[in-house]
Order: structure tokens, then sequence, then C-alpha cells
């Protein structure tokens, strides 16, 4: 049976269909509601059973851990055996905002939502239909992206209708995402903090927040294959979005760089000498360019900003697009390596594996 869709006004969210929703969530039930990065696909993170229909709805695989909402630091604390400083800092300094912290899991939270980790991955979103939404709950609410696994997050609710919505309960309609891509994600259970996942909080942000402190800021984002992930006996990883393949369209992705747009063009005009991807039909080939020009039909250019933020906010509603066209080849100028570039890099970088 398809979710039923509930539209919510951002600015004045209606108390009625929250109070609904927050019902179905104690209820054991799946709600995707939105936030500033993505929508997320919601359920009790206190209920083991709850957690387990995310993975299933999902399909995703029970070595990579969720990320538990909530709606203030006295929430967080709560579901933390220690609350470290490191964490205390970047709360203030980043919350309600689009980080994730990790810190030592407190016994009440069910091992299915940490992947058996010791240690659970908290943030509050920046977001008034989530806040309302975990408000009203009462209970800390675990939420990956509302999409099925390694497929491209969701950032409005068309897009989770289309991927999740014979598979759900509820999707609470507010709009766009203004972020547009996922928390960064820090590991704070160490001496120092540990960039698990880039986003748009950079390591730079981090540790100006955490200047007179004493403690370091360390990058530590690696890949987890299917091959040779958790399944095959190596470690969880104790962050989400850590897998090879993620953040993925359905056809084929071509990274380049500026300096590469002669090689590419022509790879572009072989492909289209052999028929496939040929002028007459636009949708099979798609461009995500910045400065780039390409040989490529009318249509089949998506121009893409310049500011990071801008372009964060664009590219899963372009990839979106693209699928809905059926693209079979999606080429994408690779953006600056620059910091504040991370976590779209990192994002364009799992997408074409």
């Amino acid at each position: 049976m398809p979710a039923v869709l509930h539209p919510v006004d951002p600015r004045h969210p209606d108390p009625g269909v929250i109070g609904l929703a927050a019902t179905m969530l104690r209820h054991g039930k799946l709600v995707a509601f939105p936030t500033e990065t993505v929508y997320g696909l919601g359920a009790n993170a206190l209920d083991p059973d709850a957690v387990a229909a995310i993975y299933a709805a999902k399909g995703r695989p029970a070595w990579n851990p969720v990320i538990a909402h909530v709606p203030d630091v006295a929430a967080a604390r709560a579901l933390a055996r220690s609350w470290p400083a490191s964490a205390a800092r970047l709360a203030a300094a980043f919350w309600p905002g689009p980080l994730t912290l990790v810190v030592p899991k407190a016994a009440q939270v069910p091992d299915v939502a940490t992947a058996g980790l010791d240690a659970v991955a908290l943030r509050v979103p920046d977001h008034p239909v989530a806040l309302a939404l975990l408000r009203a709950a009462g209970v800390p609410v675990a939420a990956p992206s509302a999409n099925r696994f390694t497929q491209i997050s969701p950032t409005t609710a068309r897009h989770v209708q289309a991927s999740l919505g014979d598979r759900i309960d509820c999707i609470l309609d507010g709009g766009p995402c203004a972020v547009g891509i996922e928390s960064t994600v820090v590991d704070c259970t160490g001496s120092d903090v540990v960039i698990l996942r880039p986003g748009m909080i950079t390591a730079d942000d981090l540790a100006r927040a955490l200047h007179g402190t004493g403690i370091a800021v360390r990058i530590a984002v690696r890949t987890v294959s299917h091959g040779a992930g958790p399944e095959a006996g190596g470690p969880a990883p104790r962050s989400p979005g850590m897998a090879d393949r993620h953040y993925a369209p359905q056809g084929d992705v071509w990274l380049f760089d500026p300096t590469q747009q002669d090689e590419v063009a022509a790879a572009l005009q072989a492909r289209a000498a052999t028929g496939a991807g040929t002028g007459a039909d636009t949708g099979t080939i798609r461009a995500l360019l910045r400065t780039a020009t390409l040989p490529l039909p009318a249509g089949s250019v998506v121009p893409m900003p310049d500011d990071p933020a801008a372009y964060a906010r664009r590219l899963y509603a372009a990839l979106h697009d693209a699928d809905a066209d059926g693209a079979v080849l999606i080429v994408i100028e690779r953006p600056p390596d620059e910091p504040r570039w991370s976590g779209v890099r990192d994002r364009l970088s799992r997408a074409s594996r």
C-alpha cells in the first residue's frame, strides 16, 4: 500500500499532521520526513523491530549504522554513556545543523541501530518539520536517508515516493532540502576528533570551533566494499555513508577534471559514432558541468553552480532528473580539490564507482 503523503508548511508545521506522524513513530511505523540535509526514513531508535524495519525497507546491510535524530543536546546526552569535551564544544557550535557526533553509546540504544558497535551517531537537525516531529514523538528517531541502499539520496518528497513509496507508512512533504547532501560525521570517542564522512561542515570549521581546547581534527574517511567489508570478516564502519558505491544513479558516471575536457569530448564523440548516446536521444547522456563545454546535444547539459553550498543543494536533484530521463551515462566535471568542496567530492566519488 502506498505511503500516505502529508504536505507540511515548514514555516508553520500543522500540529495535527505532526501529531499523527509522531504517533506512528511511537507505534513502530516508518515515517519519512525532511531535514536540512536530505529526507530521512524515521523509526523509533529505541525499538529494535522498528529500526530493523528501516533496514528491510531500504535493503540496507546490517553492518551499516544509522544516525539517531534528537531535538536537543539533552536528548542526545541521554543516549550517550559519556559526553566527551569535543562533543560538547561541537554541539554548542553546530547544533542544530548538518553535523553528526559519534559518542560512546548508552545501554538503552539497541545494537541494531549501531551495527553492534559500542558507539552511537547522534544529530540535532536544523529543520522546523524535523524538530517538531522529534519533540512530538518524544523518542529518538533513527533516520538514514529515505531511499533504497546505494541509490541517490532524496531531497524532495517526490524522490522518497519514487524510491520507497510502497515500503513505508507516511511521508511528510516539507519541500526541498536546503543543504542537499548528508551531514558531516565526526568520531568524538578518542582524544582527537576524526572526520568519518565529509559534509558541508569542513575540517577547518571544526578546528575553529575547537580552538584553544588542544583537540586536533583528523580525517579518516575510508571506503567499505561488499567484497572486503564486514560480511567478509572486516570491521564495521563507524559511520553511515562509507559504502564504496553510494548515492548512485542508475546510469554510469564519468568524473573528469577540467584538464581532461578534450579527452572526454573525444570519448563522447567516439561513443556517438558507434550509435550509443547519439544526438537524437538526449536522454541517454547527461552532463553536469561548471566550466567545461562538451559536444553534446541541447538539453543534455546541466549547468552547475560554482559555489559549493549551491552545488550541494542542486546535486541530488540533478541526478534524480537524469534517472527520470533514463540517462545511461552521466558525465560530471569534478569540483576543485579544496576543503569546502570535500563533501561534494566524496559523494561524486562514491556515485561513480
